[in-house]
């Protein structure tokens, strides 16, 4: 009997406490070809995108979260939550594979659930950036491109609160983030800011893989500067 890469789990929903089954990946089942400089993940074809099965959709008030959203709600929040998602929730179940559209709308759920509740700006990030991936793979560069660049934005408010410190990035790791999706949408001042300031203290950080892309994408962007200027010309 060939194993199912999907298996259910039972999830309580952080905001009304209810339950409601989700499908989870067996990970070890998923084949990773290739990964961009943003980490991007390339699934090979026959493996099925791990991506699509991170957000859990409750089926009951439509609230949407990821494992990295905490427990606390300020005062007031679960009324917004009524009031902005709950009242306008039409019941549906995401509990079956997912497409890619409807993996986006519950990355979509998430970010905007996240954003009532004030989540930390690292975790937003990370939902914007898998947003992007998405647009990406459908080759919707404008979508693309916005999601990027509110991921970046957030990851320069999580690097300068520092929100990160008890999540699994480091300091590297967002400032790398920072500098990388400054590239892809063009803000090359940044771009070069932030890989600078990884290769600067390269000493201090660990994290030496990081080190050698920052240094490999670093070069990429004085190429990329050096054609804007020569264009300018």
């Amino acid at each position: 009997m060939v194993l199912s890469p999907f298996y259910e789990k039972k999830v309580e929903c952080l905001c009304c406490n209810k339950t409601f089954a989700t499908t989870k990946i067996r990970t070890k089942l998923v084949k990773i070809e290739s990964t961009d400089t943003d980490f991007c993940p390339t699934y090979s074809e026959s493996s099925v995108s791990a991506l699509y099965y991170n957000v859990f959709v409750c089926e009951h008030c439509g609230f949407s979260f990821t494992e990295d959203f905490s427990k606390y709600f300020a005062p007031g929040v679960k009324e917004q939550i009524l009031q902005q998602i709950s009242t306008k929730w039409v019941q549906r179940s995401y509990h079956h594979e997912r497409s890619l559209f409807q993996a986006l709308e519950t990355y979509k759920l998430a970010f905007v659930c996240g954003t009532i509740k004030k989540e930390k700006s690292v975790t937003l990030a990370g939902l914007a950036l898998r947003i992007a991936w998405m647009y990406r793979e459908i080759q919707n560069d404008n979508q693309e491109r916005r999601f990027l660049k509110i991921a970046r934005d957030l990851y320069i408010e999580s690097y300068s609160t520092e929100d990160y410190a008890s999540t699994q990035m480091s300091a590297t790791r967002v400032i790398y983030m920072i500098a990388e999706l400054s590239r892809r949408i063009g803000d090359l001042e940044i771009a070069t800011r932030y890989y600078s300031t990884i290769i600067e203290n390269q000493q201090i950080g660990g994290e030496a893989k990081l080190i050698e892309m920052a240094k490999e994408q670093w070069q990429l962007v004085r190429e990329q500067r050096e054609k804007v200027r020569a264009a300018a010309v």
